[in-house]
């Protein structure tokens, strides 16, 4: 019988274990948890799941779910198109865990490769959209739309206080429409949906901050009056938002060209799959003078300590958890993997192999509108790109033909259906749908169409695209192979070392678990197909959430929200969507933590809610003292409590319960964010000891890969009386005034990002209730083994009542760094030099770094580690003996490049000699075998921020030579 997957998943084995509770001084890892779970709160009975699968069983499971799918010819469009991933793509990227494991790249000396990928994302989208700041993407096209309207809000302040309001595109996508209208309605910016024409923009009664415009329409049509209706929307002191297509841009005139200041839509078309709608990268470029009022992240070219250009994230200063409620928005996992395969795509296919993809698909639809015209049939545009809508006389059972005959197409209404052509439709398909749709037989031959002579003849672009020698630098399938091979290098992700980051779990993303994504039967399904074609889909999310439930103790589940922020901010909406129903209109504050995690005031502001603070008391928990005077103060104005479980302090707190009690006697909601679930599992059941709502974290606790940002998942777990307020449907009519008693949507998919689950689904199947019980007790016993064998090197800040800490410890660098000037930050860039990933930096407490292990660790992983926090603290002794001034130490000069170690004038020039290249580049023995170099030196950040560079520098700037003789 195989082994279970639980002892694949946890790293130490039985030897270790016991080696590692006995330093503890505990017998065995469920005596651990107990004391360190405060009994009150203890969860009685196992979960409840069925029993665990092996590998192969699990497989075999997900076959029979992948079966029960239909997979047609996608012809629906909506904003979800069929597209082509690369092979070399799949396999190299999607399929490989050196760019899936990655984290966030808040430590940019370790993180080049994955920075250049989306600093070549950033640099596709700015190129195709005409302007000149682009992001490092958004989480899909809706939200994207609605990101953008706020920005407008917040950009155009002046309309905005006049009480303007934005004027949206009936040509919008209706999920478009529905989540700006959801987002829009809590933070009280006004909307209307309208005709957006540079007439209707010219009569429009009243204030206008801004008009987001769809070019193409949701049914395909391309505005030939784009650049007029932008200059009417100017002319009335608004802002212009152009939602478009991407590989739409590769051949029309840009909404920078137009006069756009904002341009937004979805990169899913640059080889990412159907994914039952998700995970895509979403898109947002603007005006240069946008770029600090952007959501979400930008990458940006800065220097190292040795002037060499590198890559970081920018303006990290509107980064969520620094600014709380006052954040540009709630944004912390993007979708950085799906943006990492689009620019791929753009660099496999180059400018000229876009316009050929783009030239074909276009050729197409061109035949198909002929072929129908030519039949009688009427067209509703004959400007298109891709998408030609159709007027029948019964939609309905034209659209049942076609599947019939293995095409989904769309229901518009009852009288018009829309063909979407893709990349893999071939003539032959455009010759079966004419016959299907208009009874004519015809041989398509598009072979020799040119785009000059189609319909778009008079919205052509006429600027170069692509420019970047970048975007021309791959002939063959070799040199892109070893370019990924080649960023992945400079990176350093999971598949080489723990990433010890504390509240940001990066545990064991299991091959078993990430080989059925890409499986056709679940990557090539289209969001909006007929039910009966997704059976295993919506099987396999209604088993997952059903799990989820029994894991967490909630009644209900919604997996839409697809990223953790969404989770918050859907459980937030719930929570004042009860509010309103039950005529507490007065609830608009949220009592949060000192501790609590960044997104969480910012997801309060996002839901329309207030932020009051609540101190922490010197042990690290909740000050009962000052939550009460702060629920005597607001009394009924408090809608809830946001309590991150176990808390950010890395401790459970002994008196939960009393804090849920307390603000549940006042009226309001507890809220308790599922971020650290990791320490729960089988433990405790925060639906169970006092939760109304949470979130989880998919891409933490439960193994969907975190893919250097994304993508992530944040299903809001939910007590029955706030099952109405759950995430309702992104497509329904947002014509329809939505009941008041009922939920909104949050993401532009009714699942969210479906296309990762089977991953978290295949975890817990195979994981079972001991098992992952046993992964609880084993992320508190390795955490606990970290915090007590540095004691003495680096106390750990807060321990509960016995000593413990839950599933991850606060190294307390303060008194380290009075003594020394040594700082934590200086800890985390000397860490690179030993081969790891730096704990989380400064949060919750400055001058602290926040570890967290994860069960995955074997106990030689953590053992090197400690090796190293240990090492450093001797060289920290060293500036403090005063052996050498903390300017000069090998801390404040690290991290070391293979280059700088290798110098002629390394005494000279890099340690002024005041230290050895051994200590720089090998501290510890081990070193000289397995040796980790980052691609640069520690970055400038300050020098970044004001000289923003977000787009791909030229090549000369890494030139070596050049540089060199420049200088002489």
């Amino acid at each position: 019988m195989a082994a279970p997957h639980s002892r694949r998943h946890i790293g130490p084995d039985q030897a270790d274990t016991q080696a590692i509770l006995a330093t503890l001084g505990y017998e065995s890892s469920a005596a651990l948890a107990a004391a360190a779970v405060p009994a009150s709160i203890a969860q009685a009975a196992p979960i409840g799941l069925a029993p665990a699968l092996d590998e192969t069983g699990a497989l075999a499971a997900l076959k029979s779910f992948a079966a029960k799918n239909t997979l047609k010819k996608q012809l629906i469009g909506a904003g979800y198109y069929d597209t082509v991933t690369p092979a070399v793509i799949r396999r190299n990227v999607v399929e490989n865990p050196a760019w899936y494991t990655a984290y966030t790249p808040y430590q940019p000396e370790i993180s080049q490769g994955r920075l250049e990928a989306l600093l070549n994302f950033q640099t596709m989208v700015e190129d195709l959209t005409g302007l000149p700041v682009a992001g490092a993407s958004l989480l899909d096209e809706a939200t994207a739309v609605a990101e953008a309207v706020q920005m407008m809000a917040r950009q155009n302040s002046t309309a905005s206080k006049k009480g303007g309001v934005v004027l949206l595109d009936e040509a919008l996508h209706d999920s478009s429409l529905n989540i700006t209208l959801a987002r829009a309605a809590a933070v009280d910016i006004p909307v209307v949906i309208t005709t957006v024409d540079a007439a209707s923009v010219a009569a429009y009664e009243g204030e206008i901050i801004g008009a987001v415009i769809s070019n193409p329409a949701t049914t395909g049509e391309i505005r030939s009056d784009l650049a007029e209706v932008i200059a009417a929307v100017h002319d009335r002191g608004g802002l212009a938002t152009v939602a478009a297509d991407l590989l739409a841009q590769v051949l029309v005139q840009s909404p920078g060209e137009a006069g756009a200041d904002i341009a937004v839509g979805s990169a899913q078309r640059f080889g990412v799959p159907l994914f039952f709608g998700g995970p895509h990268a979403a898109f947002l470029a603007c005006r240069a003078e946008f770029q600090r009022k952007m959501p979400g992240r930008i990458v940006g070219v800065s220097v190292d300590a040795d002037g060499t250009p590198a890559y970081r994230l920018a303006l990290q200063t509107r980064e969520q958890h620094i600014r709380r409620d006052k954040a540009t928005s709630n944004i912390c996992t993007a979708q950085a993997l799906l943006a990492v395969v689009a620019s791929f795509y753009a660099v496999w296919h180059g400018p000229a192999g876009l316009r050929e993809i783009a030239a074909t698909i276009h050729g197409r639809a061109v035949a198909l509108a002929v072929g129908l015209t030519g039949a009688g049939l009427t067209l509703a545009s004959d400007l298109f790109f891709d998408t030609v809508t159709v007027e029948v006389t019964d939609a309905a059972s034209l659209v049942a033909a076609a599947c019939d005959e293995g095409f989904n197409l769309r229901l518009v209404d009852e009288t018009h259906v829309g063909i979407s052509v893709g990349e893999s439709t071939t003539d032959a398909d455009i010759a079966a749908l004419l016959r299907v749709i208009a009874g004519t037989h015809a041989t398509i031959d598009t072979s020799s169409f040119e785009v000059t002579d189609g319909p778009l003849v008079d919205v052509l672009r006429s600027d170069e695209i692509l420019t970047h020698p970048v975007f021309h630098s791959v002939s063959s399938e070799t040199q892109m192979m070893r370019y990924m091979r080649r960023l992945a290098d400079r990176d350093l992700a999971l598949d080489r070392t723990m990433i010890p980051l504390g509240s940001c779990t990066m545990k064991l993303n299991a091959a078993v678990s990430m080989e059925p994504i890409t499986w056709p039967e679940f990557a090539g399904i289209h969001p909006l197909v007929p039910v009966d074609q997704a059976t295993g889909w919506l099987e396999l999310i209604a088993d997952l959430e059903d799990r989820l439930a029994k894991i967490t103790g909630y009644a209900a589940v919604s997996v839409q929200p697809n990223a953790g922020s969404q989770g918050e901010f859907a459980g937030l909406l719930a929570i004042r969507r009860y509010h309103l129903a039950n005529g507490d209109d007065q609830r608009t504050l949220v009592l949060i933590p000192a501790s609590a995690h960044g997104t969480n005031a910012a997801s309060a502001a996002l839901a329309g809610l207030k932020v009051v603070g609540v101190k922490n008391a010197d042990d690290g928990s909740i000050d009962l003292a000052d939550l009460d005077a702060k629920i005597m103060k607001y009394g009924d104005q408090i809608a809830a409590i946001m309590i991150t479980y176990p808390s950010t302090h890395g401790v459970f707190e002994e008196h939960v319960g009393a804090v849920c009690a307390k603000v549940h006697a006042a009226g309001g909601q507890v809220y308790i964010d599922g971020a650290n679930l990791n320490a729960l599992v089988g433990l405790a059941q925060p639906g169970v000891f006092g939760g109304d709502v949470s979130h989880l974290n998919l891409h933490k606790t439960f193994t969907i890969p975190h893919g250097g940002g994304g993508p992530g998942v944040g299903p809001v777990c939910v007590a029955e009386h706030l099952i109405p307020f759950l995430p309702t449907d992104p497509w329904s009519d947002p014509t329809v005034a939505p009941a008041t008693d009922a939920g909104r949507p949050v993401s532009a998919a009714t699942y969210g990002s479906a296309g990762v689950l089977p991953i978290s689904w295949t975890y817990i199947a195979m994981m079972g209730d001991e098992g992952l019980t046993e992964a609880s007790r084993m992320a508190l016993v390795n955490a606990n083994y970290i915090s007590q064998q540095l004691a003495d090197a680096v106390p750990t800040l807060y321990t509960g009542d016995h000593g413990l800490v839950g599933h991850e410890c606060i190294l307390d660098l303060r008194e380290l760094t009075k003594q020394s000037g040594v700082t934590a930050t200086d800890v985390s860039k000397r860490l690179m030099d030993f081969g790891f990933h730096a704990p989380t930096l400064a949060f919750p407490v400055a001058g602290t770094l926040m570890v967290e292990p994860t069960e995955s660790e074997d106990k030689a992983e953590l053992d090197r580690f400690i090796t190293a926090m240990k090492t450093i603290r001797a060289e920290i002794d060293e500036v403090i003996a005063g052996d050498v001034a903390v300017e000069d130490s090998v801390l404040r000069h690290a991290p070391f490049t293979a280059e700088s170690v290798i110098r002629d004038d390394f005494s000279d020039a890099v340690s002024h000699g005041h230290f050895s290249r051994e200590k720089a580049a090998f501290p510890v023995a081990s070193l000289r075998r397995d040796k980790y170099f980052p691609a640069v030196r520690r970055i400038d950040d300050a020098y970044g921020d004001r000289h923003l560079v977000c787009s791909c520098p030229p090549l000369e700037a890494f030139d070596i030579e050049a540089a060199t003789e420049s200088e002489n």
